[in-house]
């Protein structure tokens, strides 16, 4: 297998299959309350990388897992990440107009019912995760599902890093403290997804759980650098959000810290790491070796 080559129509294919499996899990858009139904949809269903669903999926084929039992694992974190994203993009959060290349959710309804969309979609993450009948793992290896996601989600993980990224406007922060705040806001979902997946697997090595960690806590961290990087380089239309937008608000970001070069190295450094935590693994982990390229190539 040549993954650059595959990983385009590897990705299309997770793309399109998570997109029925949350079309499938999301309440139809005529059941009562039904304008909250269609905000839920509206801002979950039709556009966006996928990129943790990817890796749940990734992660599973590493590991010769069926894509039945990881629909439900790929489903609750996209769940987790699409209600984030509604609520940062709030007037009290980023205040942000633009998302995924249509209006935010806010703005396409209104605050009120985008805060609700977005604690619904919370909430239906862990109800998949708890329920879905198609995750054939142990009891014991659902509940350590639900705490993973738990803490990747809570103020240990991605609202914590929020709140400090929040607090941080208009600050200077060392380069630790600025991995620190982004290993929560961005990494602890993307390092979820892949425990997620690794977790569907019985008795898997706790070498093997931790070469995965490792992996995913460089992709998460090269993740948000090339975010940054694509603040300042790329534009609104290519981007599906406000260009310039950490910029303008004064935020911390690593090309500001460490200058658009130095930003671009640590993000290649930060691949090469992920690329060796995966020395132990076959062909089979190619796919997750080729997301990390994609990551730091990407222009969108």
């Amino acid at each position: 297998m040549n993954p650059e080559n595959s990983l385009e129509t590897f990705m299309l294919a997770c793309q399109s299959r998570v997109e029925a499996a949350l079309d499938a899990r999301l309440p139809s858009a005529d059941k009562a309350p039904a304008r909250l139904h269609e905000a839920m949809r509206y801002s979950t269903l039709g556009a966006g990388k996928r990129m943790r669903p990817l890796l749940v999926y990734a992660t599973g084929h590493a590991l010769g897992i069926a894509q039945t039992t990881l629909d439900g694992p790929a489903c609750a974190i996209e769940f987790i990440h699409v209600y984030s994203l509604i609520h940062d993009d709030l007037p009290a959060m980023d205040n942000d107009d633009l998302r995924r290349g249509k209006p935010t959710c806010h703005k396409a309804y209104d605050d009120a019912t985008a805060i609700l969309a977005g604690d619904a979609l919370q909430a239906l993450a862990f109800h998949v995760l708890a329920h879905d009948p198609d995750i054939a793992v142990s009891a014991e290896n659902r509940l350590a599902m639900l705490e993973t996601l738990a803490t990747a989600s809570g103020s240990l993980g991605m609202v914590g890093g929020q709140a400090i990224d929040l607090d941080s406007v208009g600050k200077a922060l060392t380069l630790p403290e600025l991995e620190g705040m982004h290993i929560r806001k961005t990494g602890a979902l993307i390092r979820a997804s892949v425990c997620l997946a690794a977790l569907t697997q019985p008795g898997l090595a706790k070498r093997d759980q931790e070469r995965l960690d490792r992996y995913a806590k460089c992709i998460g961290l090269s993740f948000q650098i090339q975010d940054d990087i694509l603040d300042e380089e790329s534009d609104t239309a290519t981007l599906g959000k406000t260009q310039g937008k950490d910029r303008d608000a004064n935020k911390p970001t690593y090309p500001a810290l460490l200058g658009m070069a130095g930003a671009k190295t640590k993000a290649l450094d930060l691949h090469e790491e992920a690329l060796d935590s995966l020395r132990g693994f076959g062909e089979t982990a190619d796919y997750l070796r080729a997301i990390s390229h994609f990551i730091i190539n990407r222009r969108h």
